[in-house]
């Protein structure tokens, strides 16, 4: 990938030692550097107008690269945690509001593939509509009163038995991808044939009459390419048998691999980052001063800052997601670990985009350069589960045997 400054291109980081270790790595590593070139094109102009980016996703699709964590079986590529988590760091340089929205669908289209808690034919389906026109998915769950489900309590949309189906009133907050979602794995209240209440979730193909989005909702700081929108459930009738099996199933939930995928989608934002600010500083010659600002102590000082926040973001996330994947043995005694890599990784970033910009002065206030957004975009991952206090405390009483 490369980024512009001053009407000069020159290439921005390369991938880090000691990635890529196999074939398929370094290629899903070029797949993201191009895929990151195609979303970095229009990224300032979809935030500028708050808008969805269909072309940056038409090309994901085209690429191949949304079928990422199909199984193979069914003409994805069946991709790890890992190899996800290298093409979504790559991804997330040239948009954090696209890799965002490419990671809820991965990241829960893999965690599918792994658990296998769907029908097999539902999930074949569903699999093969992903590979051959593109669908996304991604989970509703958040609604306006509630927050984060994250935190608990109960659902106001619904869901009552009918002999045609079930029947969904509500809205639902923060859906991702809202502008282009085939389905979304709607969790919420039911009511029951027997006229019970209990809690379920439920695939609601957004083509279902009744089911619409509110575009006038989403209007954020930052991410604002995401089509973070509310939705809106009006007497949408959904077949009997859309109701999922078991507890909800969302990657993004669990301590699992596919749990991280977030996290490299920050560090992304975060190399991005230190990116411009190095070319900044190379290429910046005061009239005062005669020489790149590059040359200065305090300048110097700031970015080998930049680099040890990086350093421990990045040591931490791919250690912990390798750790996970090569000793299956040990992941209840790591557990603990995907909390504080994701503080750290969230954490970081928005220090080093804080230092990114005490680098570029004011200048880099400018919305012709990227690193406004990529200030603004780096502080949404502190709104993703878990938040700061939550982490904190599982660390804590993990530490304290509590």
């Amino acid at each position: 990938m490369t980024i512009s400054l001053n009407g000069r291109t020159l290439p921005a980081s390369a991938a880090n030692p000691p990635y890529p270790k196999t074939d398929r790595q370094a290629e899903f590593i070029a797949l993201g550097d191009r895929m990151a070139e195609v979303a970095a094109a229009q990224a300032d102009a979809h935030d500028r107008e708050n808008s969805f980016p269909h072309d940056t996703f038409d090309a994901l699709r085209d690429a191949g690269y949304l079928a990422l964590t199909v199984p193979e079986e069914f003409g994805g590529r069946g991709a790890t945690p890992l190899e996800l988590m290298l093409a979504q760091e790559r991804l997330a340089r040239g948009s954090g509001g696209v890799a965002l929205g490419a990671t809820m669908h991965l990241s829960i289209v893999g965690g599918l593939a792994e658990n296998r808690l769907w029908p097999s034919e539902l999930f074949a389906r569903f699999s093969r509509e992903v590979v051959a026109k593109g669908a996304l998915i991604n989970s509703a769950a958040s609604e306006p009163d509630l927050g984060s489900p994250s935190r608990g309590g109960a659902f106001s949309t619904r869901a009552r038995w009918t002999p045609d189906g079930w029947l969904i009133n509500g809205r639902k907050s923060w859906t991702t991808l809202s502008p282009r979602l085939s389905y979304a794995i709607t969790q919420l209240t039911t009511e029951e044939e027997d006229g019970s209440v209990g809690r379920g979730h439920m695939l609601v193909p957004f083509s279902t009459p009744g089911v619409t989005v509110d575009f006038g909702t989403w209007d954020n700081l930052s991410m604002r390419a995401s089509g973070s929108n509310d939705v809106i459930f009006e007497d949408a009738l959904i077949p009997l048998e859309n109701r999922l099996p078991g507890a909800p199933a969302l990657a993004q939930a669990n301590a699992s691999g596919w749990s991280l995928i977030t996290s490299a989608v920050y560090l992304g934002i975060a190399t991005a980052a230190r990116d411009f600010a190095v070319q900044y500083a190379q290429e910046r010659v005061p009239s005062g001063l005669g020489k790149p600002i590059a040359e200065l102590q305090n300048i110097q000082h700031r970015i080998a800052q930049i680099e040890i926040l990086l350093l421990q973001a990045r040591s931490m996330l791919y250690s912990t997601i390798e750790t996970f994947e090569q000793y299956p043995e040990h992941r209840a005694a790591i557990a603990w670990q995907f909390a504080a890599t994701k503080y750290t990784v969230t954490n970081n970033a928005i220090q080093i985009t804080d230092l990114a910009l005490r680098v570029t002065g004011s200048p880099g206030l400018l919305k012709k350069y990227p690193l406004e957004r990529y200030f603004r975009d780096a502080r949404a991952g502190l709104g993703n589960p878990p938040m700061d206090d939550v982490a904190l405390t599982l660390i804590g009483k993990h530490a304290l045997g509590l």
